[in-house]
């Protein structure tokens, strides 16, 4: 038996704001030109937002206007100047990612997991941040008291790798007017009781706005940047991380495509198995991968031949219809879901 940790931010924390602004702008451009190329960064604070980084497309996109418009979305009100850095790819990067070659936009090593724990193949406590981090962003749009940004983390006992036995502390910080504070931090604890109920779970002890106050937040109170949320993009810590953002990036960027590959794969293998870790890493400019490791609770698989092959970038974004998705809803809770 231990204990562990694992946590979520809310859409409308500073770090995740930026990520969907991102994604926003990376979904204009596909929408338009299939064929963009982009790696988008978005930095907010203090009244500005800095978007920078480097998108070769043939769309016609209004930077500054969806960025507002994620503003709007996510409940920030301010009035924030907004600063247009984007630049075109490096033609050095083209030469190993045409249509012709076909390789990974850049190098570097990717993690997928799945478990037996639910039956959407990822750990029970994962679950369940998700789906209050999602519930709270609908009350934020209904109730007035309730602010976009926030972060909740869940203290489970464990045992037998990923087997959730009862939640031991439910730590929830959310931004709030502090008006009728005993009334919304009840509906706070009831949201979570009710879902930990869904999932057969106990929870022992509460822990909401800790510091005892939570009114400014968003870009007044930090700032944000894209990229910073890699855990929680991911698998919460349950698994490894790649080193790279997945927000902001079309598909050529192994950092996103192959992340989603590699969840594929865990999945696929996951039968007979409580649990499937698979690490996928490449060069930039090469279409296979360098290597494919599948770990699990019995020990590791041999990889066939064949998954190379299923690797490269463009049969990743085939199979997996990688132009096609939705890239700001992959940003708000979660890439695996």
């Amino acid at each position: 038996m231990y204990y562990y940790s694992n946590e979520i931010v809310f859409r409308g924390h500073p770090d995740k704001v930026c990520d969907q602004i991102s994604a926003a702008i990376l979904k204009e451009c596909m929408k338009q030109d299939k064929n963009t190329r982009a790696g988008i960064e978005t930095m907010g604070g203090k009244g500005k937002v800095f978007i920078t980084g480097e998108v070769t497309t043939n769309a016609d996109v209004d930077v500054k206007k969806i960025a507002r418009a994620v503003l709007d979305d996510v409940g920030y009100t301010a009035d924030y100047e907004i600063i247009d850095n984007i630049g075109k790819q490096s033609a050095d990067i083209a030469l190993g990612t045409n249509d012709e070659i076909g390789g990974a936009g850049d190098q570097g090593m990717m993690f997928g997991y799945a478990c037996d724990d639910t039956d959407r193949m990822l750990p029970k406590a994962m679950v369940m941040l998700q789906e209050f981090a999602a519930w709270y962003d609908e009350i934020r749009k209904k109730d007035s008291r309730f602010l976009p940004d926030g972060k909740s983390q869940i203290t489970g006992l464990y045992e037998e790798g990923v087997k959730l036995r009862k939640i031991v502390t439910w730590t929830i910080s959310y931004q709030n007017t502090e008006k009728e504070r005993e009334a919304t931090d009840k509906i706070i604890i009831d949201k979570a009781l009710e879902i930990a109920a869904k999932y057969q779970t106990e929870v022992e002890h509460f822990l909401v706005n800790p510091t005892g106050k939570f009114e400014i937040g968003g870009f007044e109170g930090d700032a944000g940047l894209t990229g910073r949320k890699i855990v929680v993009d991911s698998y919460q810590s349950f698994a490894n991380v790649g080193g790279g953002c997945m927000n902001g990036k079309d598909p050529t960027k192994v950092d996103f495509s192959a992340a989603h590959k590699a969840r594929q794969i865990a999945c696929r293998y996951l039968e007979n198995h409580h649990w499937v870790e698979v690490q996928l890493s490449y060069a930039i400019g090469k279409d296979k991968p360098l290597a494919i490791y599948i770990d699990t609770d019995t020990g590791s698989i041999d990889v066939p031949a064949s998954l190379y092959d299923e690797c490269t970038p463009a049969r990743i974004i085939s199979d997996l219809k990688m132009k096609e998705i939705d890239y700001v809803e992959l940003a708000k809770y979660g890439h695996f879901r």
